[in-house]
């Protein structure tokens, strides 16, 4: 998926699947560490994911990079169980922002999951990530209870969708 580079549109990018380990999605993953580090204090390593969980038919990882091949945004989906598709690392560099490009990924993300079986999927996002919050609940995600035990009610927030 490739929009036009016309006069006054965003420049041109390209979104395919990525190993999870591929040099520009670790790059981009850094960028999300990062930024959840500095908003919360604290963040999931991307390291402590296995790779496999990216691979499908039961996963996949996606890249959007620009013409020149530079890392723009990501994101993932794997199994949870038969039917649910948890989306994971979904991330826009800051620069690259208000582009619809996580939005993009994340149409991408669900057509992909739902092609392969799933009923429904579910994300989590932090309190503080407005901008993600906003995304999620646009295209129907609902919040739910964490499906996750360690994590803090006052952090973090569990959403879900129908796919």
């Amino acid at each position: 998926m490739t929009p036009s580079a016309h006069p006054g549109l965003p420049p041109a990018w390209a979104m395919t699947p990525a190993p999870y380990d591929e040099p520009g999605v670790q790059q981009l993953l850094l960028g999300l560490y990062d930024e959840q580090r500095s908003m919360y204090g604290f963040a999931d390593d991307p390291a402590d994911t296995p790779i496999s969980r990216f691979v499908p038919p039961h996963g996949l990882f996606l890249l959007v990079q620009d013409e020149q091949g530079i890392g723009l945004g990501c994101g993932g989906w794997w199994f949870m169980d038969t039917q649910t598709a948890e989306i994971k690392r979904m991330y826009v560099r800051p620069e690259a922002r208000a582009q619809s490009l996580g939005r993009e990924i994340l149409l991408r993300l669900e057509a992909d999951a739902k092609l392969r079986g799933a009923t429904c999927a579910q994300l989590e996002t932090g309190v503080a990530n407005t901008a993600a919050l906003a995304l999620y609940r646009a295209q129907g995600y609902t919040p739910i209870t964490s499906y996750r035990p360690d994590r803090n009610p006052d952090v973090n927030r569990a959403l879900r969708k129908d796919l």
